[in-house]
């Protein structure tokens, strides 16, 4: 094995490290809570020293940050494909699609966010992340429907975007707090949920999406 594949074998191990502390970190966050959770005790239970830990994060607020700039890197490369991409419809719906792959798959993270919003917006990175996710909100925006759209074409892409969010974030069946049962006789799977949740969002940017007549 040369240099550069052993570095990236050991880049690799690194994130996969990275990615086991933040899945014990957010089971322990569930179970105990934030506050009544030590980085001793998520060391202890993905078994290694406390100092094998503090490579990777040096604190608790480390991990939860880095559940926000994950999430915010996930987006950031998501736009960075849209801008590549050729303006209409087509791009408006894979956009969509993908981006409810990106809430969905952060739905434990958004949960533990929400569950602790006294502890978390008390941080200084809890106090800025809506702050930026703006600008993110509006490069999403400027793709669905170009970057010269009246105000009415932003807002129905923001709405589409924002239903994404609070639907998928409210109706997966694995969210505790959701109890699916009361509001619906069958709770969707994870597939009819992506596919009624792209079908409305698509439907909200129907007639704003670039070179796409109006819906009469």
């Amino acid at each position: 094995m040369d240099a550069v594949q052993t570095e990236h074998a050991h880049a690799g191990r690194r994130g996969d490290t990275r990615a086991r502390i933040q899945q014990v970190a957010l089971e322990l966050f569930a179970e105990q809570g934030y506050e009544r959770t030590a980085l001793r005790e998520i060391a202890e239970r993905l078994g290694v020293t406390k100092a094998a830990l503090y490579y990777h994060f040096k604190s608790k607020a480390d991990i939860v940050r880095s559940f926000t700039e994950d999430y915010f890197a996930r987006i950031d490369a998501l736009v960075d494909w849209g801008r590549e991409q050729p303006p209409g419809a087509g791009t408006a719906q894979e956009l969509l699609s993908r981006y409810i792959t990106i809430v969905m798959e952060s739905g434990e993270v958004f949960r533990f966010l929400e569950r602790n919003q006294a502890t978390i917006h008390g941080t200084e990175d809890g106090k800025h992340r809506f702050t930026q996710f703006r600008p993110r909100l509006k490069a999403l925006m400027e793709i669905i429907t170009g970057p010269d759209a009246p105000p009415r074409a932003r807002i129905r892409a923001a709405a589409a975007i924002f239903a994404v969010s609070t639907s998928c974030m409210f109706f997966l069946k694995d969210s505790p707090e959701a109890e699916l049962d009361a509001i619906l006789p069958v709770p969707p799977s994870q597939e009819e949920l992506r596919e009624i949740v792209l079908e409305f969002a698509t439907d909200l940017t129907s007639d704003v999406v670039p070179g796409r007549l109006p819906v009469s």
